[in-house]
């Protein structure tokens, strides 16, 4: 393990051979990303609303599968910076809760939701309860896709490589991807994900190979590891360790979920997609978790935050050295633009009215909108991808998921101001009670809580309230 360093110089480590993988793989990323909108101006076809943000309901499983997959992974950097601080802790916050959440989604709501014949999560809200929840959901929606932690994610890359700070690799590397974002709807993301979903997941898949053959097994992580990196609540407690199972059950209102089933041909392709991908996030979730535990145990004062690259580069052959460079940004890329486009998409189609939502330069500006707000929140943040996840996770969470959810359950329909009372006073007391810093038992109680127990009790009061009113 003595050839492995801390702070190594990485752009040195890289081959001739590692980069001409690496800009092929990206080239090869990058072609397809035009190629939709390249057949569809070829042929002449004018700008269609439901073809560009839903393929005009054609997506096929394959399809289904690759973008949903490569879509869900774009903050591989929060993700095995848990793992190197905390081991397979991360597994069952980052992983278990939530496919507990998916296989949810996809035997009680599929069918559900196909029978609105919706275009988004926001427009589906307003068919089930009314024009004003569609708004506020809409809003709650839009800053629970903006792609803070992919901003973050993707600055972390490129300062690993530049020396650049924080802030100006995220702008660098944000100005790349908002000039190709702007050009394509749904049709060129899902085509590009096809390629880097099968890059990500061997790119991810060679470095838990690669450690196995140089270090051996679980009796090298057990020996090199403190024991509660073998803990499922590591030093947690069981309450923090639960905040993440409600933050995955966010899944039952993530608009991204919503989007590929309303573009999926029929239920059966989104449920049997949403499956089959559970199956490939599994195997995903073990790569880099155990991935970054080797990175742990063979450099353990590496930065946490790029603990599983540094990690990696040095593990790695010449070549596959490249083409784990091209997975892990193709990690990135295929989140932050998939969310950029849906952030944008909530802008333009669901917030900015029924006249703006047939011009294609709407849809651009709302991409580039959504660029500058990401950057900026990520300056706030700090770079903290686990606190954007948090925070963001817990509102979304918090105040739409059981309003959401009772209205799938309850046979009578709800009051739309119902709804959207009970989304405003959950924000209203998690935000309240973040600020006030109340710690009445002698243990923090997360906002997560508070807006879940908020959000359960003002739904049922407002629609006692309304039920009453209407007799």
């Amino acid at each position: 393990m003595s050839q492995f360093s801390t702070h190594p110089d990485i752009f040195n480590l890289i081959t001739g051979l590692d980069w001409l993988i690496f800009f092929l793989i990206l080239g090869v990323t990058l072609a397809f990303v035009f190629y939709g909108e390249f057949i569809k101006t070829n042929k002449g076809l004018k700008f269609n609303l439901l073809d560009h943000l839903i393929m005009g309901r054609r997506l096929t499983t394959p399809f289904f599968v690759a973008t949903l997959v490569a879509t869900w992974y774009g903050g591989i950097f929060g993700v095995t910076q848990i793992a190197f601080n905390k081991g397979i802790y991360n597994f069952v916050t980052q992983g278990v809760f939530w496919y507990i959440a998916y296989i949810i989604f996809a035997l009680f709501l599929v069918e559900r939701i196909a029978s609105y014949k919706a275009v988004t999560l926001p427009d589906l809200i307003e068919k089930m309860f009314g024009p004003r929840s569609g708004k506020v959901a809409a809003i709650f929606n839009f800053f629970n896709v903006l792609p803070i932690a992919y901003v973050i994610s993707l600055g972390l890359f490129i300062k690993s490589f530049s020396g650049f700070s924080l802030n100006t690799s995220m702008l660098l590397g944000l100005i790349c991807v908002l000039s190709y974002s702007v050009w394509g709807g749904l049709r060129s993301v899902v085509l590009s994900d096809i390629i880097q979903f099968f890059v990500m997941c061997l790119s991810v898949a060679l470095v838990l190979f690669f450690s196995l053959q140089s270090f051996g097994g679980m009796g090298f992580l057990k020996g090199n590891l403190p024991s509660h990196y073998f803990s499922l609540t590591s030093n947690e407690s069981l309450l923090d360790t639960l905040i993440w199972g409600f933050i995955a059950l966010s899944t039952l209102v993530d608009p991204n979920f919503y989007q590929r089933c309303f573009a999926a041909k029929d239920a059966l392709v989104a449920k049997k997609g949403i499956i089959l991908s559970t199956g490939v996030w599994i195997l995903f979730d073990l790569c880099t978790t155990f991935g970054a535990m080797y990175a742990k145990a063979v450099i353990p004062q590496a930065e946490s935050g790029q603990a599983y690259l540094t990690y990696a580069v040095q593990l790695l052959p010449s070549g596959f050295r490249g083409f784990f460079l091209a997975g892990l940004l193709a990690t990135i890329l295929s989140t932050l633009d998939s969310y950029l486009f849906l952030a944008g998409t909530t802008l333009t189609y669901d917030l900015s009215g029924e006249k703006n939502r047939e011009n294609p330069f709407y849809h651009s500006m709302g991409v580039l909108m959504v660029g500058a707000l990401a950057l900026g929140m990520a300056h706030f943040f700090s770079g903290n991808i686990k606190l954007v996840w948090k925070t963001l996770g817990s509102y979304s969470a918090g105040c739409l998921l059981f309003p959401v959810l009772l209205g799938h359950i309850k046979k009578k329909k709800f009051h739309d101001l119902t709804f959207v009372g009970s989304c405003l006073i959950s924000a209203v007391a998690m935000t309240l009670w973040i600020f006030a810093d109340i710690n009445p038992w002698g243990h923090s109680i997360a906002p997560l809580y508070i807006g879940v127990l908020s959000s359960l009790i003002s739904m049922n009061v407002l629609q006692r309230f309304y039920d009453q009113k209407s007799v």
